[in-house]
């Protein structure tokens, strides 16, 4: 089975489960709701575990190399990351390629700067629900999701940008 047909057929099976209640699979995380917990390795060889970024900002990105909206939103979230880092703010990257390789060569031809959590296994994007790509969630210091997003459309860096900045005012 080639990767392309793979992808589709994980997504079709976590909406199907999603829509049906069954399987490991749920809807994205509801505003408001304490966001799950997990603990990833990073790009940099580092494990990175959510509960420990309490106290800041985070955006939570769902990519893949495959997602034609994610290599058009993923230079723009680092825009957002490199003005706000140092305010409060973490993004986590969390990359749900098979083939690592694939998503290595796409963060360095882009050139992003942020942590990238690989998600080979699924395992984070089964726990949060992801049921396209991208998923966006920004979630507050104290751990809540504040802000869901699926999907990438012009101008949602924008509302990216200004969520973060309101969260990091409180």
């Amino acid at each position: 089975m080639s990767t392309g047909v793979r992808h589709a057929v994980f997504f079709l099976a976590v909406a199907v489960s999603t829509v049906v209640g069954m399987g490991t699979a749920t809807a994205l995380p509801a505003v408001g709701t304490a966001a799950p917990d997990f603990a990833s390795k990073s790009d940099s060889g580092r494990n990175v575990r959510l509960s420990e970024l309490r106290g800041q900002v985070v955006l939570i990105n769902f990519w893949a190399s495959w997602c034609g909206p994610c290599r058009q939103e993923l230079p723009l979230l680092n825009k957002i990351y490199a003005q706000y880092r140092s305010a409060g703010f973490m993004l986590l990257a969390v990359n749900v390629d098979d083939n690592r390789k694939d998503a290595d060569a796409m963060l360095k031809r882009l050139g992003l700067r942020f942590p990238t959590l690989f998600d080979g296994g699924k395992n984070v994007a089964k726990l949060y629900g992801v049921d396209m790509m991208p998923a966006t969630l920004v979630i507050d210091r104290d751990g809540r999701v504040r802000y869901v997003h699926r999907g990438y459309y012009d101008g949602y860096e924008k509302k990216y940008e200004q969520q973060v900045r309101e969260l990091l005012k409180q």
